[in-house]
């Protein structure tokens, strides 16, 4: 298996360059969950980029998915995301 968290720190960090981030796989939570039967998993991200700054949420969330692209398709199910400009820390 490769090294999910991995894979989307590289993304992340190359589209957004973040002061502060943190992926945690939490695949493990949902084991037996319908939509972990393809073995895509379940992450939660805490980003901190000046690059949100003036979004509000939901632009967020877009900018986050299209920086992980085509991992949402072959390696993420699901992506909780945390997504703060410096200035609301």
């Amino acid at each position: 298996m490769s090294d999910r968290p991995a894979m989307i720190r590289e993304r992340l960090e190359a589209a957004l360059a973040p002061d502060e981030l943190e992926i945690v796989d939490e695949s493990h939570l949902h084991r037996g969950h319908p939509g972990a039967k393809d073995g895509r998993g379940h992450f939660r991200v805490r980003i901190v980029s000046d690059v949100f700054a003036g979004l509000p949420r939901l632009a967020r969330h877009r900018r986050v998915y299209a920086a992980v692209g085509d991992l949402m398709t072959t390696d993420i199910h699901a992506l909780n995301i945390e997504a703060l400009s410096s200035n609301e820390i």
